[in-house]
């Protein structure tokens, strides 16, 4: 199956738009777990086997792992998301951005080493730092487009001077991604909860991308108008997939031995006010 075929099955048999985001700092972890490095899988590990059937995508941020020198644990930690649920794709965040042949070497790392479904990107070198991504048939590859934290606004809202009048950056990234950009129909777009109106231009100029999109939870996402901004549908039928994700609201919802319970109860919390913004 392709990136797009494991979306649209994960959101139809868990009935789901909610992407939980593996951003594991030992520093926060439960009690009996906190400042162990060493047990970064296993926190993890517990974390998607409590949330598996909720889920549409998970999300783990390869700077979390490598800072703490744990990548072994994430090629673990993919290996068992695979095993314990096939049917949900992953999303490994790693925001990759750089020249033609280093980024080779980095579609490896992320599609052969990690085995991952799809890639975070930085689109900002232009088309020959994602093209090699695309190569690697039935993958996807989401492109930062709108971003949720506040610095965006420095580049991506800066107007450019172009023969269709000045549009914005982040605007020009999505035409870029919906039109020429898209060779196989492997793109989508990173664009941040917290700006739900730009969420909803991007949607009019890239109909039918998937939209990964954080900031929900612990940023302060509005998880509603997230929905009602970005999601497509035509009958019964997803026309414009969105992926919500949360991330610490889940992961650390306790502080105790709980803290998978917790971390599911979160989960489903999460999905049903998805569910229901979307009708």
């Amino acid at each position: 199956m392709t990136f797009l075929d494991m979306l649209g099955a994960a959101e139809r048999q868990n009935q789901s738009l909610l992407c939980v985001g593996l951003d594991p700092d030992p520093a926060k972890f439960p009690a009996h777990l906190r400042g162990d490095a060493s047990r970064i899988y296993d926190f993890c590990a517990a974390i998607v086997e409590a949330t598996a059937d909720t889920v549409i995508a998970f999300k783990p941020q390869i700077a979390y792992f490598a800072a703490h020198r744990a990548e072994d644990q994430l090629e673990r930690l993919m290996a068992h998301m695979r095993a314990v649920a096939p049917q949900v794709p992953v999303i490994l965040d790693a925001k990759r951005g750089d020249i033609g042949s280093t980024a080779e070497q980095y579609a490896i790392e992320a599609f052969e080493r990690y085995g991952a479904d799809a890639v975070t990107l930085s689109p900002f070198m232009g088309f020959d730092s994602v093209q090699p991504y695309l190569k690697y048939e039935g993958k996807g590859a989401f492109l930062l487009c709108r971003t949720s934290n506040p610095g965006g606004d420095d580049l991506q809202n800066q107007r450019l001077a172009s023969v269709d009048g000045q549009p914005l950056l982040y605007e020009h990234v999505a035409r870029l991604a919906q039109g020429p950009w898209n060779l196989n129909g492997q793109l989508g777009l990173v664009v941040g909860a917290t700006y739900p109106a730009e969420i909803e231009r991007v949607r009019e100029l890239a109909p039918t991308l998937p939209l990964l999109i954080p900031g929900v939870g612990a940023q302060g996402g509005d998880a509603v108008a997230t929905v009602r901004a970005g999601y497509r549908r035509q009958g019964d039928a997803t026309t414009g997939p969105v992926i919500v994700n949360s991330s610490r609201a889940i992961l650390y919802a306790s502080s105790g031995e709980d803290f998978a319970a917790a971390a599911r109860s979160e989960a489903l919390r999460t999905r049903n006010v998805l569910e229901a913004a979307r009708g």
